[in-house]
C-alpha cells in the first residue's frame, strides 16, 4: 500500500503541528482550521498522512484530512517510540519526530483512519468524562473516609465533602443514562447481544461497542485483545531466564479493568469461563492468573457474538471464541 502513496509524517502539538516527506521536506503549520485547508494545499496527489494518537490534539486534524478525502493513519505512539529508539536517535525535537513518523509509515504497513460518527464521537467524549468523574469520585471516598477516621474535626469539611459526593454521583448517574440513550440509538442490536453473555455488564458492552465501533475495527479476536491488553507476554531466554508470563497490560487500560469485574460474575455463571477458571485453579495457578483468563474469555466470546450476529449460546461461542 505504502509504494505507491506520497508519506508525510505529522507531529502535532497544542498550537503548531509539524510535517515532514522525502519529497517536501520539513514545514510547521498552525493548529487551526487555517493551518489545516494550507496542510491540504500543501500535499502531493496520492498522499498518506501518518500521525500518532496524541488524544485530543490529533482528533480534529485526522477528521478534517478524512472528510476531505486525504488517506490517514492513526498510529500508536509507543510502536513509534520503539521505533526511534531502535534508530538509536540523539536528537529529539518536533520535526525530528515528523520525520521519523514519516519513515515508519513508509517501512510499515499502518491502518488507515475512518472517521468517527457524531455519536461515536459524543459516546467518547462521555467516557472519558465518566473516568474523570468516577477518578474524582473514588477520592472524595477516600476523603470522607479520612475525616470519619480523624472524628471530624471539622464538619463544614466533612459536609462539603458529601455535597461533592453527591454531585459526583449524580453527573456519573447522567452520563451514565446519555450513554445508554446514544448507543440504544445507533447499536440497540449489538448491545442487546453483548448483554446476553452471562458475566458481561452494561457498563462493559457499552464501552465495547463505543471504543471498536461497533467491532469494526478488529478482523480477529486476537487482534482485540492485545488492543485490551489481556494476552500473555512471554520471558523466556537460555537457560538461565524463565520468567513468569504476565499480561502485557499495553492497551486500554479502561476496558480491561471492566473486563476483570466482568470476570467474577462469569465465573459464577458463564460456563465456559466457569471451566477455564477451575481448571487453571485447579493446576496451582493464582486465582488472579485464573481471573485474566476468563476476561480473555469473555472478550472472545463478545467477540463471536457480536460478528454471528447470533446471541449466546454455550455451544456456538466455544467454537469461535
Amino acid at each position: 500500500m505504502n509504494k505507491d502513496k506520497k508519506i508525510y509524517g505529522v507531529d502535532i502539538s497544542k498550537d503548531v503541528f509539524d510535517v515532514y516527506s522525502t519529497l517536501s521536506g520539513h514545514r510547521q503549520f498552525k493548529n487551526s482550521g487555517i493551518g489545516f485547508i494550507e496542510l491540504v494545499k500543501f500535499l502531493k496527489k496520492d498522499s498518506l498522512v501518518v500521525m500518532e494518537a496524541t488524544g485530543y490534539y490529533h482528533y480534529r486534524l485526522a477528521q478534517f484530512l478524512y472528510k476531505q478525502g486525504v488517506l490517514v493513519s492513526v498510529v500508536n505512539p509507543l510502536s513509534v517510540k520503539r521505533f526511534i529508539q531502535m534508530k538509536l536517535a540523539k536528537v529529539k525535537t518536533d520535526k525530528s519526530d515528523a520525520k521519523a513518523i514519516c519513515e515508519y509509515g513508509q517501512i510499515n504497513e499502518v491502518p488507515l483512519y475512518t472517521a468517527l460518527t457524531d455519536v461515536q464521537s459524543e459516546c467518547l467524549q462521555l467516557f472519558r468524562l465518566l473516568d474523570n468523574y468516577l477518578k474524582k469520585r473514588t477520592a472524595t471516598k477516600n476523603k470522607i473516609h479520612g475525616e470519619d477516621t480523624l472524628g471530624i474535626p471539622s464538619k463544614y469539611v466533612y459536609r462539603s465533602l458529601k455535597r461533592n459526593l453527591k454531585h459526583l454521583n449524580k453527573e456519573v448517574l447522567g452520563i451514565e443514562d446519555r450513554l445508554l440513550g446514544l448507543v440504544k440509538q445507533d447499536q440497540q442490536q449489538q448491545l442487546t447481544l453483548l448483554k446476553s453473555i452471562p458475566g458481561m455488564g452494561v457498563k462493559t458492552a457499552l464501552f465495547l461497542i463505543v471504543v471498536t465501533d461497533g467491532f469494526s475495527k478488529f478482523e480477529k479476536s486476537s487482534q482485540l485483545c492485545s488492543y485490551v491488553g489481556i494476552t500473555p507476554t512471554i520471558r523466556e531466554s537460555g537457560s538461565s531466564v524463565r520468567g513468569r508470563s504476565r499480561i502485557s497490560k499495553v492497551g486500554n487500560k479502561k476496558l480491561r479493568n471492566l473486563l476483570f469485574l466482568c470476570s467474577f460474575s462469569a465465573c459464577k455463571h458463564n460456563k465456559a469461563c466457569r471451566e477455564i477458571y477451575e481448571r487453571i485453579v485447579g493446576k496451582g495457578k493464582s486465582k488472579k492468573l485464573a481471573l485474566i483468563a476468563v476476561a480473555n474469555k469473555l472478550l472472545k466470546q463478545a467477540f463471536a457474538i457480536a460478528k454471528s450476529g447470533k446471541p449466546y449460546d454455550e455451544n456456538f461461542v466455544s467454537k469461535l471464541s
